[in-house]
């Protein structure tokens, strides 16, 4: 004689549980529909309503939007002044970059070779540190530090190297009238405060290293020069192209540091704030913010493809 299981209800929560089982892609999809909603409607809705103001124009008279396709506002860009704040914010990007390398690899070299226990925490404490404070405090900060009044020139003072400092001052282009007042103040600040971004993808791969290399490198008769120019230096390439990506790009972008510390010449971030604020001049301003885009477009590309992204 058999007896039929008697099995308990099904609930809501076993039946919603018994669906995710039998179609995971449902659940994956219902995980990510609220941030990738979020992505395509605020970030990428915004880029979009950006590319379609960039093609705009402004007529001259009446100051308003003539919201025609034209490729007249881009046209405007190839101006000698439009040109110029172009060249000047990838040139400025470029040494930034190159700044935060030469002064970042031996600290994350020394982290990634050395630094263990304690000393390893310390070093990311002394490397996070300066970006828990606000942004504009460490930008005033470094503007009283570099003015004519400040710490570095009373400092040359103090120690007689006053004429060192006024020969770098008189450096054609890069110079000026104090450090606040010149692209020398301008980089250092930039270079302040984007060094942790460099550093830290350098250091992540530095630690990918094998020993063993090394090692290997050695007991081929390489010095250490050569052992550093063939073995570390292209295992470590991607993270410092990893590292280049964030100063680069957040360097173009910025507006606050160059309008603070530096001349009053125009960078990307500067041009794109007062077109579309004081001169109401939306379709420039779109114009001019997607040529960081599509230089970035064009460096992702390249890092890719020297597997920079396996270093973030």
């Amino acid at each position: 004689m058999s007896r039929d299981a008697i099995l308990p209800v099904r609930g809501l929560g076993d039946r919603l549980t018994g669906l995710f089982w039998r179609h995971p892609g449902l659940m994956v999809a219902l995980m990510l529909a609220l941030p990738l909603g979020w992505l395509v409607l605020v970030y990428l809705g915004s880029l979009a309503a950006l590319l379609v103001q960039s093609f705009f124009s402004i007529d001259e008279f009446s100051g308003l939007i003539r919201r025609e396709f034209t490729l007249s506002t881009y046209a405007e860009l190839l101006r000698a002044q439009n040109l110029d704040i172009i060249l000047r914010t990838v040139t400025m990007a470029a040494a930034v970059t190159l700044g935060c390398a030469v002064i970042g690899f031996p600290i994350a070299y020394f982290a990634a070779r050395y630094a263990r226990g304690g000393w390893k925490a310390l070093f990311y404490l002394g490397v996070m540190l300066p970006l828990w404070s606000s942004y504009l405090v460490k930008v005033y900060a470094w503007k009283l530090i570099l003015a004519r009044e400040g710490i570095i020139t009373w400092a040359t003072g103090a120690t007689g190297t006053t004429p060192v400092l006024e020969a770098v001052l008189a450096i054609p282009v890069i110079g000026g009238v104090s450090l606040s007042t010149s692209y020398i103040g301008t980089w250092s600040v930039f270079v302040y405060v984007w060094l942790p971004y460099m550093i830290l993808p350098m250091q992540a791969a530095l630690e990918r290293v094998p020993n063993s290399m090394l090692e290997a490198s050695a007991d081929l008769g390489a010095s250490r020069w050569q052992t550093f120019r063939t073995v570390v230096f292209p295992l470590a390439l991607p993270g410092i192209i990893a590292g280049s990506i964030f100063t680069f790009s957040l360097t173009m972008g910025d507006y606050i540091i160059p309008q603070i510390v530096g001349s009053s010449r125009r960078f990307i971030g500067q041009a794109v704030y007062q077109l579309q604020g004081t001169a109401g001049n939306i379709p420039l301003a779109a114009a001019f913010a997607v040529v960081p885009i599509v230089i970035m477009v064009i460096y992702l590309t390249i890092a890719r493809r020297k597997g920079a992204f396996d270093a973030l």
